[in-house]
């Protein structure tokens, strides 16, 4: 694959093109308070599900104003996304299903998932609700510190948690499970499997997490190796995805296979094939081949092999099909 050339960005990626995360000024509570409390300031909403209101039709955020926090919402801690154009955005986490509801309700604005709503909101937006939904999630899940058992307090304008045990005091910090996703090719075809509770003729480009003491290129050694038996040598890198469902970064590659010699190891897998562009190309024509969504990476390093291998795009071929 020619690495010269540029994938187009991956959806929730590009994020600090736009948004600053101004992280120097997270323990500036005084700064804090006054972006809080700022007529400019913007509010994003999560409930219990990490889903968010959404515009009416759907096509955009719908972020709450200081004055609509403040009466709807005040007591609800705030956590700082950062300054977009000068302008804070701020990600509120509200467990109260009762209180969500009536919210959405009086504003007549829709909840909407990251994974439903992704591909119908402007580019930024989606990354900001990634982010956000990221964030939270890391906070619900991070109540109680690993070394004392005591609760923690969030600090850092919701980005650090600290141990209220002053014996301990100790600091955590949001974490991301790294895992790699891999299109591997040899002569010509690529290399995609499905798992069983799959919908029928979806396959995607082969992925797992990465194990402690590897690096990213040994891990798409190893996955590969364990979910289809094919040896890879060359590993490039092709890009990066924030999966914030519920913490991941997946991050893409493209490998050179040493043969086309399939044996499944550790049955994760119901089946791996290889297919060249044409197979898939007359695959996704006749009904037999559905790939992984187009909010996902493995969509992606599809689309871009496809298009640097068969000079076909994926978008096109999967309309024409009426997918």
């Amino acid at each position: 694959m020619d690495r010269a050339s540029t994938p187009p960005p991956n959806i929730f990626a590009g994020l600090s093109l736009v948004l600053d995360r101004v992280a120097e000024r997270r323990d500036d509570h005084a700064w804090i308070d006054a972006q809080a409390r700022s007529g400019d300031a913007r509010y994003l909403l999560l409930d219990a599900a990490g889903d968010t209101l959404l515009q009416r039709d759907r096509h955009a955020l719908r972020w709450l104003d200081v004055t609509e926090r403040e009466q709807r919402l005040g007591d609800v801690p705030a956590s700082l996304l950062g300054l977009i154009d000068g302008r804070p955005h701020f990600v509120l986490a509200l467990d109260d299903a009762a209180r969500t509801s009536a919210l959405a309700v009086s504003l007549g604005a829709p909840f909407a998932s990251l994974r439903h709503s992704a591909l119908q909101l402007p580019i930024e937006e989606a990354a900001l609700f990634a982010y956000a939904k990221g964030l939270v999630h890391w906070q619900r899940e991070t109540r109680y510190c690993g070394r004392c058992g005591a609760t923690l307090r969030l600090v850092s304008a919701g980005h650090r948690a600290q141990c209220s045990n002053a014996e301990c005091a100790r600091m955590h910090f949001p974490r991301t499970d790294a895992a790699i996703i891999v299109i591997v090719e040899h002569d010509g075809a690529c290399l995609l499997g499905r798992q069983a509770g799959w919908p029928v003729g979806r396959y995607s480009t082969l992925a797992g997490f990465v194990e402690p003491g590897e690096t990213l290129e040994d891990a798409v050694r190893r996955e590969v190796a364990e979910e289809s038996g094919v040896l890879v040598d060359e590993v490039h890198y092709h890009s990066s995805q924030p999966w914030p469902m519920p913490a991941s970064l997946m991050v893409g590659f493209t490998a050179t296979a040493h043969s086309r010699e399939i044996a499944m190891r550790d049955h994760e897998l119901e089946e791996a094939r290889w297919f060249t562009p044409q197979q898939i190309a007359d695959a996704l024509a006749d009904g037999s081949f559905l790939p992984s969504p187009p909010l996902s990476v493995s969509y992606r390093l599809l689309a871009h092999w496809l298009e640097r291998r068969g000079g076909m795009d994926l978008d096109d071929l999967v309309a024409a099909a009426g997918r």
